[in-house]
C-alpha cells in the first residue's frame, strides 16, 4: 500500500502560480511513477502530468504543457506540481497518483493508489 496525501491547493488569480505537493509513505516511494490528474465539476477525470521512477522522463497534457512542470524528490518521498500562468479553466481538484509500471500512462484506471485531492480555483 501506498499513501498519497496532497496539499499547496487554493484560490489564485489568473496568471499566478501555485505549487502543489504530495507526500507518499507506505512502500518504496522510488518503485513507483508518480502522476498528477484533475476533476472539474461534472466533468471526468483528466490526465495532467506524469513522471518517472527516476525523475529523468516527464510527460505533460496539452493543455499544460509549457505552464506545468512536475518534479519528485525520492530522497522527501514527495513529488511536485509547479503550476504557473494559471488559467480559469485549470480550476479543479488536483489529484496525484501512483503507478507500478514503468509503460507511460495516461488514464486514471492505470494507477494503483490515489491521494483524496486538493482544490485549486483560478479567478478570473
Amino acid at each position: 500500500q501506498v499513501q498519497l496525501v496532497e496539499s499547496g491547493g487554493g484560490l489564485v488569480q489568473a496568471g499566478g502560480s501555485l505549487r502543489l505537493s504530495c507526500a507518499a509513505s507506505g512502500r518504496t516511494f522510488s518503485s513507483y511513477a508518480m502522476g498528477w490528474f484533475r476533476q472539474a465539476p461534472g466533468k471526468e477525470r483528466e490526465f495532467v502530468a506524469r513522471i518517472s521512477k527516476s525523475g529523468r522522463t516527464t510527460y505533460y497534457a496539452d493543455s499544460v504543457k509549457g505552464r506545468f512542470t512536475i518534479s519528485r524528490d525520492n530522497a522527501k518521498n514527495t513529488v511536485y506540481l509547479q503550476m504557473n500562468s494559471l488559467k480559469p479553466e485549470d480550476t479543479a481538484v488536483y489529484y496525484c497518483a501512483a503507478d507500478a509500471t514503468p509503460q507511460i500512462a495516461t488514464s486514471a484506471y492505470q494507477y494503483d493508489f490515489w491521494g483524496q485531492g486538493t482544490q485549486v480555483t483560478v479567478s478570473s
